[in-house]
């Protein structure tokens, strides 16, 4: 299976969890039998829920130091929310190059989101990206 592929079913699973409110491993598993993938590519995707959750704090963290003033974490839509998680997941945590995991999840945005949503996720991204001084 294609990596953006395995990034859009991770973006459902984390926008699913955000509507829940709570992991169910059950759900999960169902979810992840029913899109037919192979064991790698399942134990992959089931690894990423898994250390996004471990880090969520850190994750949820960031995006909200990294909103206009006015702005709280809550005020964000859930689809762009879960989609900021995934990028800030996959740069700090998978070390995937900022530039990949910001065009992946812009590209999510457009297909998912609101009209505003591309922009405004590659805004917070560019800003976190300038804070930890990535190049």
């Amino acid at each position: 299976m294609e990596k953006s592929a395995k990034r859009e079913l991770t973006f459902k699973i984390l926008y699913s969890l955000q509507i829940k409110k709570e992991v169910n491993e059950e759900e999960i598993q169902l979810f992840l039998e029913d899109n037919n993938l192979k064991e790698r590519d399942k134990k992959e995707i089931e690894e990423d829920i898994s250390n996004i959750n471990l880090n969520l704090q850190e994750i949820q963290n960031k995006i909200s130091a990294n909103l206009k003033d006015n702005w709280t974490i809550d005020r964000i839509s859930k689809i762009d929310n879960a989609l900021l998680t995934l990028a800030i997941y996959e740069i700090l945590y998978k070390k995937i190059p900022f530039k990949v995991a910001i065009n992946e999840v812009v590209e999510l945005a457009k297909k998912y989101g609101g009209d505003a949503s591309s922009s405004f996720i590659n805004g917070v991204l560019a800003n976190i990206v300038k804070e930890l001084n990535i190049e």
